[in-house]
């Protein structure tokens, strides 16, 4: 969750480690800090964000080479200055931050407090740190080692970077289920939880695996295990410019990733889906189609908006490949038991590909004998490097917190990758393929046409921007989106909002409506059409006020309906990827009224990369 940043080298270290930090604010951002290290330690953190850091810190030493710095979410200690990372350990001589959990902290804490340590804060992070010195102590080994040996002894996850005033110009790093990457420069380095913070200095980065030591100097980095065996650093080219994670002129990055979904989804299909030639090219697929085609059942693991976007999957798979499908929370599927056969497919989708719960899941299934498919945006994340086969879905960086680009990145590869399984095993006929085909290509076309009816929506938003609550309804393929609309209004304007089928109201939420409630149908042309007009009709009687998201060239719905909001003709299979867009503007558009940063939402962040 926490955003880290380290620097090496010999520019200042300081504006690099506060602007990465303010790159990777989206990570968390309950407080921030930097320890800098010149010729002694210097630590500066502040509950807040990191402009509150900057302006306290006006007129500070902040001289230095080497640094690191942490934008936080907090999991143990409440936000405050004194739980903030950087954190010192009892020398004064280290400095460690962290993202991650230890669960094994209590004890630890309960050792360190016999031999006469004690702690100036709440946090797992100021436990490890001396728990390191204190292995140095008492073994008399350097800082390399005592780092190694305590990562043997704790449980949980970690990305912590260390700095020691007795050797200003090393960072030592380390990981195990929370990302690091490293940019390797012309005798310096930078490390961060993403690439962002480097972008402008170095295209070439080392993703760190877990189990691994970094020691990273300006002109050298030294990869170990923690058995202490070397291993060859793989650097990658990074395909990633500086404007992807920039405003480019729009109020917030929620706002410019909904408008760049023409380009984004058009971007996710190119190269691939062929409707003129009729073909779908993914060698991930390509590589794992004996085993896709012919999987018993296919499971899909994921969490948040992208669970929504496996629910979607659930339905198009079981509707045009005829092969059973399971979708399951990440955090629930980990901590049961669940059967899982030999040649069980397991679809994890997740936007970073670092998602704890997902990974965890994955490893587990993957022991068991199941093949693993990833669907992600980040390259050469976690998920992307654990799996069998997989396929990006291509969306850009996504800073804004809530998810918008790539949810709709996500439907459009899982639509691929169900249409090609379908064609493989001959249960989708050529000519519904083909249509298909040619509806997906029209995608990003039609979702360009209905944001230029962006404006209709935040009217609309104004008009319920003080409702206590809402209510999302939508039936067959629509009724994930009408999840999804719901979890965004929750996320980005603290409104409380429920999403349901349609039919399912009458067993309970009905008894929700009155004058006040907003009622949000997603209620485009299928094959559940005449049902879900009876449901709006159900709503009016009992004077609910109704927004409905409805395909052009309805004359019914509007007639009953307080709100409209059309959108292009697309198959039913098609129809989320459109369909959900109006609910994301809807969202902003209320947030924006309340007076919310709908890019920084209260007590979110953007990767969960703790359990």
């Amino acid at each position: 969750m926490c955003g880290i940043v380290g620097y090496t080298g010999p520019r200042e270290a300081y504006p690099i480690i506060i602007n990465g930090l303010k790159r990777l604010e989206y990570r968390g951002y309950d407080s921030t800090g930097v320890a800098l290290l010149n010729h002694n330690l210097k630590v500066y953190k502040k509950k807040g964000r990191v402009a509150d850091l900057e302006n306290a810190i006006i007129g500070k030493d902040l001289h230095a080479h080497t640094g690191i710095g942490h934008t936080r979410w907090a999991t143990h200690g409440e936000p405050s200055d004194r739980n903030a990372h950087p954190h010192k350990s009892a020398s004064g001589k280290l400095a460690m931050i962290h993202n991650g959990i230890i669960e094994n902290y209590a004890l630890i804490k309960k050792d360190l407090l016999n031999k006469g340590y004690s702690f100036s804060s709440d946090t797992d992070t100021e436990v490890l740190l001396n728990f390191i010195e204190d292995i140095r102590i008492n073994n008399k080994s350097s800082l390399e080692e005592a780092v190694r040996i305590a990562l043997k002894r704790i449980t949980g996850a970690y990305c912590i970077l260390l700095i020691d005033e007795d050797d200003p110009e090393t960072i030592i790093a380390a990981r195990k289920g929370s990302p690091l990457v490293i940019g390797v420069g012309k005798g310096e380095h930078f490390l961060g939880s993403d690439a962002s913070p480097m972008l402008e200095y170095t295209k070439e980065v080392v993703y760190v695996n877990d189990y691994e030591l970094a020691i990273v100097k300006p002109n050298e980095l030294i990869l170990k295990n923690l058995g202490n065996d070397k291993i060859t650093p793989f650097i990658t080219k990074l395909d990633m410019d500086l404007a992807a994670i920039e405003k480019g002129g729009y109020d917030h990055f929620m706002l410019k990733e909904i408008f760049e979904q023409p380009s984004t989804i058009h971007d996710c299909l190119r190269g691939r889906l062929d409707a003129t030639n009729g073909t779908i090219t993914m060698k991930g697929v390509e590589d794992n189609i004996e085993a896709l085609k012919n999987a018993n059942r296919i499971i899909i693991i994921a969490c948040g908006t992208s669970w929504h976007a496996g629910l979607v999957a659930e339905y198009v798979i079981e509707e045009l490949c005829r092969i059973p499908v399971e979708v399951e929370y990440a955090s629930e599927f980990r901590y049961r038991n669940p059967i899982i056969n030999k040649g069980d497919v397991i679809f994890a989708i997740s936007q970073s590909g670092e998602t704890a719960d997902t990974l965890v899941a994955i490893e587990r299934a993957r022991e068991q004998g199941a093949i693993i498919f990833g669907i992600v945006n980040v390259v050469g994340s976690s998920i992307a490097r654990i799996s069998n086969g997989g396929a990006y879905t291509h969306a850009g960086p996504e800073i804004g917190v809530a998810s918008t680009k790539a949810f709709t990145g996500q439907l459009a590869v899982l639509n691929m990758i169900a249409l090609k399984i379908a064609k493989a095993k001959g249960t989708i006929t050529d000519e519904r393929y083909s249509r298909l085909l040619v509806d997906m290509e029209e995608v990003p076309e039609k979702v360009e046409a209905l944001l230029k009816g962006a404006d209709q929506l935040k009217a609309i938003a104004l008009k319920y921007k003080d409702a206590a609550n809402a209510l999302f309804l939508g039936r067959g393929y629509n009724f994930p989106i009408a999840l999804e609309g719901a979890l965004k209004l929750k996320e980005i304007s603290y409104i409380h909002a429920e999403g349901y089928p349609a039919a399912e109201m009458k067993h309970g939420p009905i008894a929700l409506v009155d004058e006040s409630l907003p009622v949000v149908f997603v209620a485009t042309k299928d094959s559940y059409h005449e049902k879900i007009v009876s449901n709006i009709q159900e709503i009016k009687a009992r004077k609910g006020k109704v927004i409905a998201i409805v395909t052009e060239g309805d004359e019914i719905i509007p007639g009953l309906a307080d709100d409209v909001f059309f959108v292009p003709p697309a198959d039913e299979v098609i129809a989320p990827m459109i369909s959900c867009i109006p609910l994301q503007l809807l969202s902003y558009y209320v947030g924006i009224a309340k007076g919310v940063d709908v890019d920084k939402p209260r007590n979110l962040a953007k990767s969960v990369t703790v359990e």
